[in-house]
């Protein structure tokens, strides 16, 4: 019997010693969900960006015949666990209990590879396949790990694997081409805007985590162990949440640059930032609704409209601006209301004097952060 048929008799947990592992509650399942229902306007939007940008159709074209698939999925297959009934079974069962809940025709294959780093991710160009350190097993519990599950589920109902394979191989080949200065150059602005979509499909593969695990106290305690280790008794959710507000609203225009370098670099967005965001869907009236039956489905994909798309990242991201309290997104917002004094409100923003909000703070360095995983 083939995995995906397994998943559909099995339902949520499946066989395989997983059943006495559920919490004692049944999640709701999402028939025919499409990802529009939980992708984040950022991830949309970016995406088109990034398929505008000069030239990528011709490159993507051309490296998805480049890149190495078979020789990942054989490395994978012959120096890691592939998850199944008889090995890592737990995992097994979180994994066929995601793709029920998200109604996800064919189970990906999983593997847990030795690393201690704490990380997960879904590659793959014909076939997304999941990956999980040996780190993030150690870190987590059944619940943390529940969410984690269905976020990468989440990355391949949404096609996210494809993207992830094309950076992970053009991050590997940037570091080869060093030496080429205007190869290098091409490839790292290829690199550079991969990234910055793949910052924002985090956010909508946490909110899948969330849909499959439907325990949102778990999703933040994931959170705050990719941020601060195995000590919860030394943490606190709701301190972890303030930390994101503080960083948001700290500063002057000088903080809100090095926040852009700092992320720049990365692959996925901070730690707090990603709490703070699913907390904010978690609570708004689009989840509710999900929740209650009313949301996309992928038999109405094809008949979805582009201009539908555009408005709701505009509306995204005019509402991320009326609401923000970065000094940054603060002073654009001043002008796009026609503020007056335009010299005197940039040097109030720069030296974090006048009407800048939060706490005053120098320029400062900052160092390299350690990139979470997940």
């Amino acid at each position: 019997m083939s995995e995906s048929k397994k998943a559909k008799k099995d339902g949520p947990g499946g066989k395989g010693g997983g059943g006495e592992k559920l919490p004692g509650r049944r999640r709701q399942r999402f028939p025919d969900i499409s990802s529009r229902a939980y992708e984040h306007p950022a991830d949309k939007s970016a995406l088109v960006a990034l398929r505008k940008l000069s030239g990528f159709d011709t490159v993507f074209k051309a490296l998805s015949g480049l890149v190495p698939e078979r020789s990942l999925r054989l490395l994978f297959l012959s120096d890691s666990v592939r998850v199944s009934d008889e090995q890592f079974a737990h995992l097994n069962a979180m994994l066929r209990d995601a793709c029920y809940i998200l109604d996800l025709e064919k189970v990906p294959a999983m593997y847990v590879t030795q690393d201690p780093q704490p990380n997960a991710m879904c590659i793959g160009m014909d076939a997304p396949i999941i990956v999980i350190t040996t780190g993030l097993v150690e870190l987590l519990d059944e619940e943390e790990m529940r969410a984690v599950v269905g976020h990468e589920v989440g990355h391949a109902l949404s096609g996210h694997s494809v993207y992830r394979t094309i950076l992970l191989f053009l991050t590997n080949l940037a570091l080869r081409v060093a030496w080429i200065p205007l190869g290098n150059v091409a490839v790292l602005a290829l690199v550079t805007a991969l990234r910055e979509w793949f910052r924002k499909s985090e956010l909508s593969a946490d909110r899948a985590g969330l849909l499959v695990g439907q325990d949102l106290q778990a999703s933040m305690r994931g959170l705050m162990k990719l941020a601060g280790g195995n000590h919860l008794h030394e943490m606190n959710v709701d301190s972890f949440l303030k930390q994101a507000d503080e960083y948001e609203a700290a500063g002057d225009l000088r903080d809100s640059v090095l926040k852009i370098l700092n992320v720049l670099p990365r692959s996925h967005p901070f730690a707090t930032v990603r709490a703070a965001e699913l907390r904010r869907w978690a609570a708004s009236r689009e989840y509710q609704r999900l929740l209650d039956g009313h949301y996309p489905k992928r038999t109405e994909d094809k008949d979805t409209s582009v201009y539908d798309t555009f408005r709701e990242s505009a509306n995204h991201y005019a509402d991320t601006v009326k609401q923000s309290k970065d000094p940054l997104l603060g002073l654009i917002r001043d002008l796009g209301n026609g503020a007056g004094d335009l010299g005197g409100k940039l040097r109030d923003r720069f030296t974090g004097s006048g009407s800048a909000s939060g706490p005053e703070s120098g320029p400062g360095t900052a160092g390299p952060e350690p990139e979470p995983g997940v």
